[in-house]
């Protein structure tokens, strides 16, 4: 089910600019301290996210590469896969896609594209380390830009949106997936387990503790569906729209450029 929700007035216009790790005083800092933090976990990363989420991202990612299956199968269709980490949703994008695709996956972890590189060694996808806020590419360079659970990790949201809009052809297409707080009974269980569960295994396991008490805090101040739809509104997306997954949990934002 997918939701085109209203536009927000703009007095409910929430005043968040980007994510803001603790002790982060601007936006500069705040990307040096998630750029420190993914370096520090790269090592157990993925086997982070597949105990973390039961293995369910895979599914999540699967079901994004499947959604613009339509435009994938275009032949030398482009794109980009932004804070791409190891490279499972570039992965993901490159299965569905057609053998001419030109698929490339961007992060600015260098630690993060090592093992991406090393995980698709003879496979067609490429890398690149990059900011999301200052890409290195020329306007109008791709035709679909994806993102899975790395947009909130942006120190400006919106400055994230006019950069995937530069880069998008005429028509382009966007794909942002990440994680959302469901409502109800559900909501209630799941945030036992995002809040106090999940940051305890997460720093057992990786052995560092920043990251994983970051990320139910980073959640909670990413924008709700609406204000983010409102957001990509502004910036010149159209047809946006919000799709839940696995009860809201997670969710996929679209727009056309």
């Amino acid at each position: 089910m997918s939701a085109v929700l209203p536009e927000l007035n703009d007095h409910m216009k929430s005043a968040v600019v980007g994510a803001a790790p603790e002790g982060a005083g601007d936006k500069q800092s705040a990307a040096r301290a998630v750029q420190q933090m993914f370096t520090a976990i790269a090592p157990r990363y993925d086997l982070l996210n597949h105990v973390l989420s039961f293995n369910v991202d895979r599914l999540w990612w699967r079901r994004v590469a499947r959604t613009f299956a339509d435009l994938l199968a275009r032949p030398d269709v482009r794109v980009l896969d932004l804070c791409c980490g190891t490279g499972d949703m570039t992965f993901a994008l490159d299965r569905q896609a057609a053998k001419s695709a030109q698929i490339l996956g961007a992060d600015f972890s260098h630690a993060m594209l090592l093992r991406a590189g090393d995980k698709f060694k003879g496979t067609p996808l490429r890398w690149v380390e990059a900011d999301a806020l200052r890409l290195p590419f020329a306007d109008s360079q791709f035709d679909l830009v994806t993102s899975a659970f790395g947009f909130r990790n942006l120190a400006d949201y919106d400055a994230g949106l006019r950069e995937i809009a530069r880069v998008l052809g005429p028509a382009g297409e966007c794909g942002i997936l990440d994680f959302g707080e469901p409502r109800g009974l559900i909501g209630r269980f799941y945030r036992i387990y995002f809040k106090r569960v999940l940051p305890a295994v997460g720093t057992l396991i990786s052995g560092v503790r920043g990251p994983y008490a970051y990320l139910p805090a980073s959640v909670e101040r990413f924008p709700e569906p609406a204000e983010m739809l409102e957001r990509m509104r502004r910036v010149g997306f159209r047809e946006a729209a919000w799709t839940p997954y696995t009860f809201g949990i997670a969710g996929l934002y679209r727009g056309k450029k």
